[in-house]
């Protein structure tokens, strides 16, 4: 059983280093354009958050990214959806499924939805337990009938969720957060009270390091993602390239599964994320790089607490705000 939503890139979360037919949030921004020569408004958008607009030069609050000149204004969310399916209908954990997602168009169904290659996919789909305990990133490939399909394996009964993460040609980005029932009695559902910034997977490990110190609301953040290898800090730019980028990196809200897939930027040799957060609470992450061959995943529970508006101060040497890159 299963429930699709679509959302623009956005919500309560806007993260920098840069949603369902339930009920949707987007991403607000003010609204601003770049005038030419000949007088005629030029609008500049954020090609992972079309609803973000601004001036020539300037870059996504959500991801970072530099905003592009586009004078269409595309509506994707709410326009395009996925078409989900399950082959056995019935999910049992441990077993394998193939899930399969055909893009649609509202209003036009029957017409074929070509999708753009971003980050060499075409889509990236995330899988979540409802507890955020199990993760995973998987990439259907095209089959026919305008299908993408892949197979997968989940661990234990209870609900998932799963984020299709997908641009149709000539629109903007678009998630679509599905709903998906694993039978059987869900096991007891894991805490995830205590804050973990640091992680490691083999040799590897990932630390972030907030200036200040703190994760809180309603302030730019600055944090540092600090890649260590047998325990010696190495340069985050001599990580292989990983779908097309030295990291990968999620976001998901606890409650209400608020998700972001962004794309860290490395400057002086570590990864640079640049954050806001507008509710408090536990969200938790996962970074995904590739290293000696080696697609390595470590999981981060950020505990956020309402802040003041104040600026965060610079923690010095290690913080994010001694790495800036924008």
């Amino acid at each position: 059983m299963k429930q699709i939503t679509t959302i623009l890139l956005a919500s309560v979360l806007l993260l920098a280093a840069c949603s369902d037919s339930k009920t949707s949030g987007t991403g607000s921004s003010d609204s601003t354009s770049t005038a030419a020569a000949d007088g005629h408004q030029h609008a500049y958008r954020c090609p992972m958050h079309p609803e973000v607009t601004g001036k020539e030069g300037d870059t996504c609050p959500k991801c970072g990214m530099k905003l592009e000149h586009s004078d269409a204004a595309p509506d994707a969310g709410g326009t395009y959806f996925m078409q989900f399916a399950a082959t056995p209908t019935a999910i049992a954990p441990g077993k394998p499924v193939t899930l399969s997602l055909t893009p649609k168009k509202k209003g036009a169904e029957s017409e074929s939805v070509a999708l753009d290659v971003e980050h060499e996919k075409k889509i990236h789909l995330i899988l979540v337990s409802d507890d955020l305990s199990w993760f995973d990133h998987i990439h259907p490939e095209f089959a026919e009938g305008g299908a993408y399909t892949v197979p997968a394996t989940f661990p234990a009964p209870g609900k998932y969720t799963a984020f299709a993460d997908y641009k149709p040609s000539g629109g903007g980005h678009v998630v679509d957060k599905i709903d998906i029932d694993v039978a059987g009695t869900a096991p007891a559902a894991k805490s995830f009270s205590q804050e973990k910034l640091s992680g490691t997977s083999g040799d590897y490990s990932f630390e972030l390091q907030p200036a200040g110190g703190k994760l809180v609301t309603g302030t730019p953040l600055h944090i540092a993602g600090v890649v260590k290898k047998g325990g010696k800090e190495i340069d985050a730019n001599t990580l292989d390239n990983y779908l097309g980028a030295k990291a990968h990196f999620v976001l998901i809200s606890l409650n209400e599964k608020e998700y972001l897939h962004v794309h860290p930027e490395v400057a002086n040799g570590r990864f640079d994320l640049h954050t806001t957060i507008e509710k408090p609470g536990t969200y938790r992450g996962w970074v995904q790089f590739n290293a000696d061959g080696t697609i390595h995943t470590i999981d981060f529970t950020w505990n956020v607490t309402k802040g003041t508006g104040a600026p965060a101060v610079d923690a010095g040497h290690g913080a994010a705000g001694d790495h800036s890159n924008h």
